[in-house]
């Protein structure tokens, strides 16, 4: 006798269902073919949105977190470049190529891309391939079902883009929308790029955001790749995927001021021998929010180094939450693999959940993870109120100097200043007690 259960779905994934019914026919046609999206939408049927019984989502429960209520997926809406530039803030004035989607859709008028030889981007169509660490998680095909707009970034071997290229992801309208972006970045042999997305809100516009990179970097490559959270309270929902080659490295950076709920989930994969991953992040929180980073590192080469630092400034009743898992292969021989995880504490009323992992099958490894937290040293605070520096004052100092290791990843020193400034900046207003 056979028997069918039916698997019950929550009021949440009811919603996205009965959105996707609503919209599809109306999402452009050329970012991702309608079967694709269709098929993409029965994957999410399948799997469902990710609950604290999937163990690498145990800290972060979609099912509960995400709202009954679907936003609206945002249409076209006209931005000037003066409002662009202000909700930018310090990121603006760097000299740097610029693709901007507003609500989701390029904006050409907005844009300034690269016409150099050896470099080409148009639009990202048709689903992502599908392997292992994709395949599995529910948000990449929420991501593929909703997708409005995305770039196909290809540098052409041996070829060294002058300048940065910054994504912009600007939100608009007033009302909440969910705006779903998809980005294929493609760097060749012995090519660099430096990538910087930034999302921005014009007029404290909120709501979702679901966003895809999956990166291929061929040997001796190099991507410099940073992401800027938004500074308004959007569920932010961000997968980056990443292949390297011989050779290649690898630099990211992540710096979340703030967020209600965040997900930022990395897959790195070294399918070439002697590569290097630097990854860094820095997340701020107060109020409610919740900060999930969580990088999957999988060493299938001889020879590759990986290091990730994560460090969280929480206050209030936020929770920030640290999951790095390294794998390391048989065959991954002379692997040196180091992570850390560190927090500062602000509250009696925080919490950070820090769950470093490691999965060794090789036997010639340099492996190793930490985790640290604590407070405010109180002999610092005292020391800098003994030079006539007020207390909340030299709290923010310290509190700065803490987020100041993991902005020193990045390479280079006019994006740095911005990321400083940003990060000065909302601590200033965030945690002034």
């Amino acid at each position: 006798m056979t028997t069918n259960v039916e698997i019950m779905k929550t009021k949440a994934e009811k919603a996205f269902a009965e959105h996707f019914a609503s919209v599809s026919g109306s999402l452009p046609s050329d970012a991702v073919a309608l079967d694709a999206r269709q098929a993409a939408m029965s994957r999410f049927d399948e799997l469902g949105l990710p609950h604290r019984r999937i163990e690498s989502w145990k800290y972060t429960d979609l099912r509960n977190a995400l709202t009954v209520d679907v936003p609206a997926v945002g249409d076209a809406t006209a931005v000037s470049a003066a409002d662009l530039d202000a909700a930018l803030g310090p990121l603006a004035g760097l000299d740097t190529y610029r693709a901007v989607f507003v609500n989701g859709r390029l904006d050409e008028g907005l844009s300034t891309l690269p016409s150099m030889t050896g470099v080409e981007i148009g639009s990202s169509s048709g689903a992502p391939a599908m392997d292992d660490a994709l395949a599995a998680e529910s948000i990449v095909a929420l991501n593929t079902a909703f997708v409005t707009g995305g770039l196909a970034i290809k540098i052409a071997d041996g070829v060294a883009v002058d300048k940065p290229l910054m994504i912009v992801s600007a939100r608009a309208g007033g009302s909440d929308l969910l705006v779903t972006t998809r980005h294929d970045v493609s760097v060749g042999t012995k090519a660099s790029l430096t990538l910087i997305e930034a999302f921005a809100s014009i007029g404290g516009t909120a709501g979702q955001s679901n966003a895809l990179v999956t990166i291929t970097i061929a040997d001796g490559g190099r991507l410099d790749h940073t992401k800027v959270g938004a500074t308004v309270a959007i569920s932010d929902l961000a997968t980056w995927r990443a292949h390297l080659g011989n050779e290649a490295t690898y630099r990211a950076f992540q710096l979340i001021p703030g967020a209600p709920l965040a997900r930022n989930q990395v897959f790195v994969t070294f399918d070439g021998e002697g590569s290097a991953l630097d990854f860094a992040t820095a997340a701020m929180g107060n109020g409610k929010d919740h900060i999930d980073s969580t990088i999957v590192v999988d060493h299938r080469a001889v020879g590759c180094t990986s290091r990730e630092l994560f460090k969280g400034v929480l206050d209030d009743s936020a929770r920030g939450v640290c999951q790095g898992k390294v794998i390391v292969q048989q065959i991954a021989q002379k692997t040196d693999g180091k992570q850390m995880a560190q927090a500062l504490m602000l509250s009696e009323d925080c919490e950070f959940d820090s769950k470093p992992e490691l999965e060794i099958y090789a036997d010639d490894v340099v492996c190793g993870h930490g985790s640290t937290s604590a407070e405010v040293d109180p002999d610092l605070v005292f020391y800098c109120r003994s030079r006539g520096i007020p207390e909340a004052e030299a709290k923010v100092l310290l509190t700065e100097s803490f987020v100041a290791e993991t902005i020193d990843h990045v390479s280079s020193e006019s994006l740095r200043d911005a990321l400083s400034e940003i990060a000065r900046n909302w601590l200033a207003a965030n945690h002034t007690k």
